[in-house]
């Protein structure tokens, strides 16, 4: 078999059309990402705090569906249910929030947002591993995070086009057109994505919400150490922070975040395809150390140029991250489980990450904005020398 159809190899119709699926779903809500913070306190009058009570609410919201919603998904043995609820869900928030004239509209609509997402993830990254061999699960889910990202790097450049063309003051008008590709992503969805059946029949799980009861050591012990990294990976919006402090424009911040997005989705489908090759546990710890890196410079950089080269080394971190992470899980937890261990994993990312923000926020205000970064780049390193070192001792080839 030579290169060209090992790349191909895994990517089938389930894995294809979720990722378009993702893709649409991601350009409609990335339209919406810079506009919404903007319409809260110039349209409705918002202060701050209530922007922040809404983006918390709707994170915290995201964290505890996604483990919830996974533990559903591995009790009735389904995936598709879940994930075209979650879209659907996702895709009915948008045009609620042309109809705010109060914040609170605004805020239920976030709410509606986040409950599709936790649905939808873990169900969804369960019937990605289902649809395609083990031995291509980092390209299969990088192939996913690459369109996903590609969304993400579009959505925003969409948006801005709308306001040159409609005005200023469009922001109601941009909600109800961030429906279309959420309902054509729906339409793809419930056309052209089939269910899959476990292989070890129906599971079902009980006790408490957060239950590591039943899911291998492995899993409890990789879960741990990257924990340890997700202390340091703090909201995007630190790195935004930074870097219009170096005299960016608005416009020019949403470039060299496009810049970011862009060699994300390049990289992403090529680096599952690495992992797969290579080690999926080697490939996460590249990832990591070039996080490392990343925010080290980022905390010691006074430079408006060096800005650029930073945030395309940062798509690399991305593409040897998600996609990777979630091929590891895929790996370390058994069929009827799967959905139960990705909810799991990444509900416990989404608290961490209002922890780590919360603390970056302090260290940024009562030590300098520079040491959330070295913050950030000592975590990053020490993840990467635990998981490392762990697969080496304990033989973990994946």
């Amino acid at each position: 078999m030579n290169i060209k159809e090992s790349f191909k190899k895994g990517l089938n119709k389930n894995v294809v059309f979720l990722g378009v699926v993702s893709g649409l779903t991601d350009i409609s809500s990335e339209m919406l990402y810079p506009v919404v913070p903007i319409f809260l306190t110039s349209v409705l009058n918002a202060p701050m705090s209530v922007v922040g009570l809404i983006e918390g609410t709707a994170e915290a919201t995201a964290s505890f569906i996604k483990i919830y919603g996974g533990r559903l998904s591995d009790k009735f043995s389904k995936r598709k249910p879940f994930v075209v609820a979650g879209y659907s869900l996702s895709a009915m928030a948008k045009p609620l929030m042309a109809a705010a004239f109060t914040w609170h509209f605004v805020l239920l609509a976030r709410f509606i947002d986040r409950v599709g997402k936790g649905l939808r993830t873990s169900a969804r990254d369960a019937l990605i591993s289902s649809s395609t061999q083990k031995e291509h699960w980092g390209k299969a889910f990088g192939f996913h995070r690459a369109m996903d990202t590609f969304g993400a790097a579009v959505g925003p450049l969409i948006a801005l086009l709308l306001f040159k063309l409609m005005g200023d003051g469009a922001y109601r008008q941009i909600f109800l057109i961030a429906f279309i590709p959420a309902a054509l992503g729906v339409i793809v969805l419930v056309k052209f994505v089939k269910e899959q059946q476990n292989s070890t029949g129906t599971a079902k799980p009980q006790g408490a919400v957060l239950d590591f009861s039943g899911l291998p050591s492995e899993f409890k012990i990789f879960t741990a150490f990257y924990l340890i990294f997700s202390l340091g990976n703090s909201s995007d919006a630190f790195l935004i922070l930074k870097t219009k402090s170096l005299g960016f424009s608005v416009s020019s911040i949403i470039f060299v975040y496009f810049t970011y997005n862009i060699v994300y989705a390049a990289m992403a489908t090529p680096a599952g395809w690495l992992a797969d090759r290579f080690g999926k546990l080697n490939s996460l710890t590249f990832g990591l150390l070039v996080f490392s890196c990343v925010y080290l410079l980022f905390g010691l950089n006074e430079s408006k140029s060096a800005v650029w080269l930073l945030f395309a080394m940062y798509g690399f971190y991305g593409a040897f991250s998600e996609g990777i992470y979630k091929a590891v899980i895929s790996h370390l937890s058994p069929d009827d489980k799967r959905a139960t261990a990705m909810g799991l994993f990444q509900g416990l990312l989404g608290f961490m990450l209002f922890l780590s923000s919360f603390l970056a926020g302090i260290i940024w205000d009562k030590i300098g904005p520079s040491y959330p970064f070295y913050f950030g780049a000592f975590t990053a390193l020490l993840s990467a020398l635990l998981i490392f070192s762990w697969a080496k001792i304990k033989k973990i080839n994946i």
